[in-house]
């Protein structure tokens, strides 16, 4: 697999791999944490406090990149950054452990910084061993292959996230997500030796913001938007613009940083302006993509907590029990959420979920026949298992469409890297329509869907995400200016922490719909759009690619 590669990718493919187990073994629970009841363990949440605390936090996670390539860029160096940011990630989730919902913010803001450090960083690394021409033709599938790395430890992930909370309790899986993050970093300490040559730092240009001006400029204003954003609503309508005064804060916050990049391409040099234009006109259309992507945590992980017939055949059944992926449900009466006629459980005054004496919530849209009687329980899958579809189709999808590109390159049909994007967009629309025809087969969710609903929309989505995500990641590489290359990769982050935030504004929605057909109708229509654009300023975009890279 990395042969023809640079010495330095299978350490950071190693590394990377144990740093998305511990991510998406946190992200893989996280929503079903927060609306687990209390007496179990949970916080307690009601749907849209989740949802509103999913899409901040994985909004947040994705804007520090900004930031931490900065830094890396003009002071740390690539390597120290990623140590810096892997320490604070591990500690995080390991603090997430600790009941409390103080020691549970303090951790959720340990992991956004850390991650600010780490993210950018070792992809900038992975670009840069591409650098030299003996490597420079492989940069695609290099990125391509890296990618696979993140999906295998986000795909084995859960497995363990739910064996540990189903045996021991949520504590102990969120200790697993730190322990993984310390692996990684171990490795990628002990392979150091093979990405030094990646690690050049590149002296600013004259036209470049100093660090000095870019904190009183940008940071100092993102914190005074934030504020401004979280109580200047409240104050002058007396309620959030966009339903929760954290979306208002976040939005407004990020206005400086939209403008910082806005300026970095009109002061750019005749020879850079291009280049940064072609990233940004990028950048705002996979805001798109990652608004429709996240929602597998939120909106998804609900369809698939509530609506999906997640029963397990017999002949599997002992299987599954043990390793731990089995929840036992049965008639028994106790305090559950009651849910409403759109699914969604009441809630009292302050967001808190509201518990009444009757039947598990699963039973709701179950036919009667196969309740369980007596003291017989139903055994279903932990729905935490369905995150673990779309990293297990990356990695199998992968080679193959490595291969596919590598097929048609051989016969000079190869789409430029702007043309995957737009390809991944559109692929990213048809996904969308298959939780529409999911609604429309469960009689809009008064009857269980088939799992096979899910994993399929999850099976396309993955074809978009392969065309599109590690694209996107050669595509900076491919034309940030050498000393921006970090700084750049920022910016992709923060287009995928604005379609993050929006992912949970969105999932947040969900129980506004009686039908839910109209929810994913709405993410068709963004996808398409956003599909559109691409492909309309295609010719401009494999201009700038072409004239700065000798390539497509």
């Amino acid at each position: 697999m990395f042969k023809n590669h640079p010495k330095g990718l299978p350490v950071l493919f190693f590394t990377e791999m144990w740093e998305r187990f511990g991510f998406y073994l946190m992200l893989g629970i996280f929503t079903l944490y927060m609306i687990d009841p209390a007496k179990n363990g949970g916080m307690g949440y009601s749907d849209f406090k989740a949802a509103d605390i999913y899409g901040t936090y994985i909004a947040l996670v994705y804007l520090t990149p900004f930031l931490g390539g900065l830094l890396a860029d003009r002071i740390l160096g690539y390597r120290k950054a990623i140590l810096i940011g892997g320490i604070l990630m591990g500690t995080g989730y390991i603090g997430l452990a600790v009941p409390g919902d103080a020691m549970f913010f303090l951790s959720l803001l340990l992991i956004i910084i850390g991650n600010g450090f780490f993210k950018p960083n070792i992809s900038t690394l992975v670009g840069n061993l591409y650098n030299n021409d003996k490597f420079k033709v492989y940069k695609d599938s290099g990125f391509n292959i890296f990618y696979m790395g993140i999906n295998i430890g986000a795909f084995l992930c859960n497995f363990i996230a739910a064996y540990l909370r189903n045996s021991f309790g949520w504590g102990y899986a969120f200790a697993a997500a730190g322990l993984g993050m310390f692996v990684g970093l171990i490795w990628f300490f002990v392979g150091q030796k093979h990405v030094v040559e990646a690690d050049v730092i590149k002296p600013a240009a004259p036209e470049d913001m100093p660090l000095s001006k870019v904190f009183t400029t940008i940071f100092i204003p993102l914190l005074a938007f934030g504020a401004l954003g979280w109580f200047l609503p409240l104050l002058l309508i007396g309620s959030p613009l966009l339903g929760s005064q954290s979306t208002d804060a976040f939005l407004f916050a990020s206005l400086p940083i939209i403008y910082f990049f806005a300026s970095l391409w009109l002061k750019a040099s005749k020879e850079d302006k291009a280049p940064i234009g072609a990233l940004l006109s990028v950048f705002s259309v996979v805001i798109i993509f990652w608004s429709i992507f996240h929602q597998n945590g939120s909106a998804l992980t609900i369809w698939a907590e509530r609506y999906t017939d997640r029963e397990i055949p017999a002949i599997v059944e002992p299987v599954a029990k043990t390793f731990g992926f089995t929840q036992e449900i049965d008639t028994t009466r106790s305090n559950y959420p009651i849910l409403d006629s759109h699914g969604v459980p009441e809630t009292d005054e302050n967001g808190k979920v509201i518990y009444q004496y009757g039947p598990h919530p699963y039973l709701t849209n179950l036919d009667e026949q196969r309740h369980p009687e007596g003291d017989q329980k139903l055994k279903l899958l932990s729905t935490e298992i369905f995150q673990s579809v779309n990293p297990f189709f990356v990695v199998f999808l992968t080679p193959v469409v490595v291969g596919f590109f590598g097929f048609l390159r051989k016969r000079g049909k190869e789409p430029s890297t702007p043309g995957k994007i737009g390809l991944g967009m559109l692929i990213t629309a048809i996904s969308t329509t298959v939780m529409m025809l999911a609604v429309v087969a469960s009689g809009n969710g008064m009857e269980k869907s088939s799992a096979l609903w899910l994993i399929s929309s999850y099976g396309v989505i993955t074809i978009g995400e392969l065309f599109l995500s590690p694209m996107g990641l050669a595509l900076v590489s491919k034309l940030s200016p050498p000393r921006l290359t970090a700084l750049m990769m920022g910016g992709w982050f923060l287009a995928t922490s604005l379609g993050n935030k929006l992912s949970g504004v969105l999932s947040g929605l969900w129980g506004s719909f009686e039908n839910k057909i109209y929810f994913f109708t709405i993410n068709f229509i963004g996808a398409a759009f956003g599909a559109f654009l691409i492909f309309l300023l295609l010719k401009w975009l494999k201009a700038v690619v072409k004239e700065h890279t000798g390539h497509h």
